[in-house]
C-alpha cells in the first residue's frame, strides 16, 4: 500500500452526479498546485442517480481515489465510515454539491497545521453568493442555532453548519462521534469543546449548489437543536424544574403552616393545589435533566467527573427506599384522615392541607422510583 499520505480529503455522495467529475478535477488540481500528499476518498451513500457508475470510472482513473460504500443511510454515516477509512493525519470534509471552492482547502489545512484542532469554514464572514443559501436558512436558521451553541456550550464558533471542516486524526480519536444524521456537524462541535479542543473558523466562499438539496429546512434544524437540547438539558428541563420546585416548595411550606398574605390577600387552602403542580411538575422536569445526561453519558460518549463519580455510587435501591419513604409517609397521612374522619362518625372534615401533602409526597415518591430504574436502564450500558 506505500506510506499514508499526509491529507485525507473525504466527501459524501448520496445522488450527486451533477457535480461529481468538475469537483473532483477541482480538488485534484488543487492538490497539484498545493503538492498535497493527499487521498480522496468518496462514501457512496446509496446513490440511486448516475453516480455510482460516474464514480467507478473515476476511481479507475485516480490512484488516489478511494469509493467507499455506506449502506447505513445519512450524513453522520457517510462522515465516519470516512474517516475510519482515512489513512491521513489531517482529515478534510467538504461536502460534494460544489458549494465550496476547492480552492479554499488549503486554508483550513493551514490552520491545521498551525495548532488549530478542528477548523471550520465560516461563510458568513466569507464571500457568500447572493442565492447561495435561502433566507430563510442565511437570516433566522444557521444564526440562531449558532448563537444557541455559542450560548449553551460556551464556544465562539459563528458557523456552527458549515460542510467544510478539517480535524486532526489524533483529535478525532477523542471525540467518540455518533450521530448518523445531520447533527453530526452540531456533535462534532459540541464534543471538540468538551475536549477542551482547539477550534479556529476560516472565512470560505459560499456558492449555490450543483443539483437538488437533500436539506429538509425544519427538520434537519430540529434535528440539531434537539441535539443540542439533550447534550445540554441544563436549559431545557433543570432550570424550569428547579425554578417550579422551589416556588412550589415555597408555596406549600408557607400555606401549610399558616396563612400566607401577599398585598393584603389572604391565601389558605387552595392555592396548595398550585404549591403541589408546580413541584410534581418541576420534579418530573429535573427527572427528565437526569435521564438526558444519563443519555449521553451512556449512548453520546459524553465524559464529566460528575457523571463518573454518579454512576459509580448510584443505587437503584437507595432510590427506591427514598421513594419508598415519601410514599409511606403520604399514606400515612392518609390514614390520619381516615382516623379522624372515623372518630367524627364519618362526618364533614377539614383536612384538605393534609390531604393534598399526602397526595404531594406519594406521587413524588412514585415518580422517585420510577426515575431510579429508568436511570438504572439507562446506565446499563456502562456497568
Amino acid at each position: 500500500m506505500g506510506l499514508a499520505p499526509k491529507v485525507s480529503i473525504i466527501l459524501p455522495c448520496f445522488n450527486e452526479e451533477a457535480s461529481i467529475t468538475t469537483y473532483l478535477q477541482a480538488i485534484r488540481s488543487v492538490i497539484t498546485a498545493e503538492r498535497l500528499d493527499a487521498e480522496i476518498i468518496v462514501i457512496n451513500n446509496n446513490s440511486t442517480d448516475g453516480s455510482t457508475h460516474i464514480l467507478a470510472h473515476e476511481e479507475i482513473q485516480d490512484p488516489r481515489l478511494r469509493v467507499i460504500h455506506e449502506g447505513r443511510q445519512g450524513y453522520g454515516f457517510a462522515y465516519m465510515r470516512g474517516l475510519e477509512e482515512a489513512r491521513g493525519e489531517l482529515l478534510l470534509l467538504v461536502d460534494f454539491d460544489e458549494s465550496y471552492a476547492a480552492t479554499d482547502i488549503p486554508l483550513l489545512l493551514d490552520a491545521l497545521i498551525a495548532g488549530a484542532d478542528l477548523a471550520l469554514g465560516n461563510r458568513f464572514s466569507g464571500a457568500m453568493h447572493t442565492h447561495a443559501m435561502p433566507r430563510l436558512h442565511r437570516y433566522i436558521g444557521n444564526p440562531l442555532l449558532s448563537f444557541l451553541m455559542r450560548r449553551f456550550f460556551g464556544t465562539n464558533v459563528r458557523d456552527t453548519h458549515c460542510g467544510l471542516r478539517a480535524i486532526t486524526r489524533s483529535a478525532y480519536k477523542q471525540l467518540n462521534l455518533v450521530t448518523g444524521g445531520m447533527e453530526f456537524a452540531s456533535e462534532m462541535i459540541i464534543k471538540a469543546v468538551r475536549a477542551k479542543l482547539t477550534i479556529q473558523e476560516v472565512p470560505v466562499r459560499y456558492h449555490p449548489r450543483t443539483g437538488t438539496s437533500k436539506l429538509r429546512s425544519f427538520r434537519d434544524g430540529w434535528r440539531h437543536l434537539r441535539f443540542m437540547l439533550l447534550y445540554s438539558p441544563l436549559y431545557l428541563f433543570l432550570v424550569p424544574g428547579v425554578c417550579a420546585v422551589v416556588l412550589g416548595g415555597f408555596l406549600m411550606v408557607f400555606l401549610y403552616a399558616g396563612k400566607l398574605s401577599i398585598l393584603g390577600t389572604h391565601f389558605i387552602v387552595h392555592p396548595m393545589f398550585v404549591a403541589s403542580l408546580l413541584l410534581i411538575v418541576g420534579y418530573q422536569l429535573i427527572t427528565f435533566a437526569g435521564f438526558a445526561k444519563a443519555y449521553a453519558f451512556t449512548h453520546l460518549g459524553e465524559r464529566t467527573p460528575f457523571l463518573e463519580r454518579f454512576f459509580a455510587r448510584y443505587s437503584l435501591e437507595h432510590a427506591a427506599l427514598l421513594g419508598v419513604a415519601g410514599i409511606a409517609i403520604g399514606f400515612l397521612l392518609y390514614c390520619f384522615i381516615l382516623y379522624k374522619w372515623i372518630l367524627s362518625d364519618f362526618g364533614s372534615l377539614d383536612e384538605i392541607k393534609n390531604a393534598v401533602l399526602g397526595l404531594t409526597l406519594m406521587v413524588l415518591g412514585i415518580q422517585t422510583i420510577s426515575a431510579a430504574f429508568m436511570t438504572s436502564m439507562l446506565g446499563i450500558a456502562e456497568r
